[in-house]
């Protein structure tokens, strides 16, 4: 399978449609992110076969000119958001690779180093957070963590926070690596993320199963 034949098979079920419905009602009265060329941008960049990490957001960022289709990343002339200055913390200090904090974008992840950086929520109303949660975009996620499960190559999933770690029922494939952790936002990283330690540990099972490292580092 193809990410485009999931696409294309997902949108024909009914509760795609109640997403449509959903998004149409709310672009009347406001912005709608990310773009809608940007919507499968995760799904675009990073081909099925290719997927080596997954790591799971919740919902796109909601301000002006951040939500660009892959979580936790914004566009180069954006302003870092704080859980990724804390995800970007953790690598070096885990790693310590001295990432320098000249953006916030990861398209580099996604496209060369097979790491897919999935929302579970795909939209958002500008200014609300959390306002497309329970319209439907669950189960297009949730479709889409199976179909990662079922591929023919061990795949590193990282959950951070309650959010990410409700998909944790889908990963039923023993080769695959489940790593769990609180979020990076401000306000959980020092519960648990900050030490999870998880760019390593990706790499020591990716290598273990005879694929080379991420290089988690943004050029």
């Amino acid at each position: 399978m193809i990410w485009e034949t999931f696409i294309d098979a997902e949108q024909k079920k009914p509760y795609y449609k109640k997403i449509v419905d959903c998004i149409v009602k709310d672009s009347k009265d406001g912005e709608i992110y990310p773009s809608r060329k940007n919507l499968f941008l995760a799904y675009k960049l990073c081909p099925i076969d290719k997927v080596r990490v997954c790591i799971l957001g919740q919902d796109p960022y909601f301000n002006v000119g951040q939500a660009m289709g892959l979580s936790f990343s914004v566009p180069q002339n954006c302003l870092i958001p704080p859980s990724l200055r804390n995800i970007y913390k953790e690598i070096k200090n885990d790693i310590g690779q001295d990432i320098v904090l000249s953006h916030g974008c990861l398209e580099r992840w996604a496209k060369e180093e097979g790491v897919f950086l999935l929302n579970s929520v795909l939209t958002v109303k500008k200014g609300f957070a959390a306002s497309h949660k329970d319209i439907g975009w669950e189960e297009f996620t949730d479709a889409t963590i199976k179909v990662i499960n079922d591929v023919g190559h061990p795949v590193v999933f990282m959950l951070w926070g309650n959010f990410a770690k409700s998909k944790k029922m889908y990963i039923t494939n023993k080769q695959h690596c489940v790593q769990e952790a609180a979020h990076p936002s401000p306000f959980s990283a020092s519960n648990g993320f900050f030490g999870c330690k998880h760019f390593s540990k990706a790499n020591e099972f990716l290598m273990k199963n005879g694929q080379t490292p991420i290089d988690w580092s943004i050029k």
